[in-house]
């Protein structure tokens, strides 16, 4: 009995032993985490399928689903660059990790604003980050989604016409 009572400490002691490693291994794992959120990342979208070099390409930057997809004002960032300038590549900078969507939408008549037609139907070219078809309407900012994690990161965007 006196044998088993001290195998039963000694398991429990090496067992101890094996969860501090891991409470260790995860007190720095947690550690890692908490200073790569500190790092400031950046999201390069390049764009496609444009039908001509008119105008200007507008993106806007959401950090959530509040305004998402058509309200510049609730976006993080918004940028837009000139057509003449060749394949549009627009950098969002100082973005912590995290969910992102962009939105970005084929300016050809300058005008700053996305252009419907009688009918509710988009007269400029429009894309979503994740290129999601687009049949019965705009997609939802969970659909659309791209996690941001290291310093670096890049996608594209592929315009649709309708």
């Amino acid at each position: 009995m006196q044998r088993f009572f001290v195998s039963f400490l000694v398991l429990a002691f090496l067992g101890n032993l094996v969860v501090s490693e891991k409470a260790r291994a995860a007190l720095n794992s947690n550690l890692t985490v908490k200073n790569s959120l500190t790092i400031n990342s950046s999201l390069t979208v390049n764009i496609d399928g444009l039908k001509n070099q008119t105008g200007q390409v507008c993106l806007s930057l959401f950090s959530g689903s509040q305004g998402f997809p058509s309200d510049g004002d609730r976006a993080l960032q918004v940028r837009c660059v000139d057509l003449e300038e060749g394949t549009p590549a627009i950098t969002f900078e100082n973005l912590k990790p995290g969910s992102y969507a962009v939105a970005a939408f084929h300016d050809f008549n300058d005008d700053g604003i996305f252009n419907l037609n009688g009918l509710g139907i988009p007269k400029e070219g429009f894309g979503f980050s994740k290129n999601p078809k687009i049949f019965t309407g705009i997609p939802k900012f969970r659909d659309v989604v791209v996690i941001i994690v290291g310093p670096k990161n890049n996608i594209w965007i592929e315009l649709q016409y309708l």
